[in-house]
């Protein structure tokens, strides 16, 4: 079975870092894109950032140049570096793998990111960024 399990969350003030970890079970990051995606209040599902095999990078306009992906696959976890937060920068963070649609990951999904009904996610870490 697939599990990950996402670390890291916590509350910052706005223009504050925070560093988030995602540690995968039962498959390997090496071989398997994973995304950020973030919850907001309106509960709806929404891509912050991937990062394929390759080492290639996407960000969602929202978090450009202040947020960055990286992986380790010695340690089999993806990382989510925060900088420069912004209050709407706020929710629930989910690592995921396999949340595709049209071949591309599914960028807003006008549901609760657990029940998208397809790929693999991990249970969440709440981010809280005031001012």
């Amino acid at each position: 079975q697939v599990q990950l399990v996402e670390s890291g969350g916590g509350s910052v003030q706005a223009g504050g870092s925070l560093t988030l970890s995602c540690t995968a079970s039962g498959l390997s990051f090496a071989d398997t894109d994973s995304a950020w995606y973030r919850q907001g209040p309106g509960k709806e599902c929404h891509l912050v950032s991937s990062i394929s095999t390759d080492g290639t990078t996407d960000y969602a306009d929202s978090v450009k140049g202040r947020f960055t992906i990286s992986r380790d696959n010695a340690e089999n976890t993806v990382y989510l570096h925060m900088n420069k937060m912004k209050p709407e920068d706020t929710g629930v963070y989910y690592c995921a793998t396999d949340v595709f649609y049209g071949g591309r990951w599914a960028a807003d999904i006008s549901r609760r990111c657990l029940y998208t009904g397809f790929g693999n996610w991990g249970q969440g870490t709440q981010v809280n960024v005031s001012t």
